[in-house]
């Protein structure tokens, strides 16, 4: 999984310019009714709005970037010099434009005070990553999705900005034996965070 920031600002006024359209782009499965944002993998890493107001309507994913989208820190191309190797390790080889369901989540961080905005990509989904490591408590106790169809209660023993690394404590004793593993650090459910696992 990669971990993608931007500033809160850039992506409000991608935000802005796709609600003050009437038309936009359209994504694989043909026309699109609402303001979107799209994830532009190529000259950098940005957002940009889905809306056509006449300025443009073409996304360039390898020969030019606009620097008035909002790009991801440390893979743009106007600022960065080591950006090319930053979009290697977020993407390896994976080029081009990814239609994202992600715009209400962001405005609503945005409207919360949040100054970044962070995506989680695993070159399949995207999706916005509300917490950071700073958030969690080492020690705590925690519940993961179990992968069969319940979940683990866990004690966080490490995490980085993208994983956890938990040992199962309080389940049955086989599984309270397994080694300390990983999981995303968006997995952590608060014990009393009532979110389906």
């Amino acid at each position: 999984m990669s971990l993608l920031s931007f500033t809160a600002a850039s992506v409000a006024a991608q935000i802005a310019h796709a609600r003050g359209c009437s038309t936009f782009l359209p994504n694989w499965n043909g026309p699109v009714g609402k303001p979107a944002l799209i994830l532009i993998v190529g000259n950098g890493v940005h957002l940009r709005s889905n809306g056509i107001d006449g300025s443009t309507t073409r996304i360039v994913t390898t020969e030019r970037a606009d620097p008035t989208y909002a790009f991801a820190k440390g893979i743009n191309p106007f600022r960065d010099p080591d950006w090319m190797a930053a979009r290697q390790v977020a993407f390896r080889d994976l080029t081009g434009q990814f239609y994202t369901d992600i715009l209400d989540d962001v405005q609503m961080l945005i409207d919360r005070g949040h100054d970044t905005i962070r995506l989680a990509t695993d070159g399949h989904t995207i999706c916005v990553f509300l917490r950071r490591a700073a958030d969690y408590l080492i020690g705590g106790t925690y519940d993961v999705p179990s992968g069969l169809g319940g979940t683990f209660r866990v004690i966080l023993k490490d995490a980085t900005d993208t994983h956890a690394l938990v040992q199962n404590s309080g389940n049955c004793e086989d599984f309270d034996e397994m080694l300390p593993y990983r999981v995303p650090l968006d997995a952590l459910i608060e014990i009393d965070d009532r979110r389906a696992a």
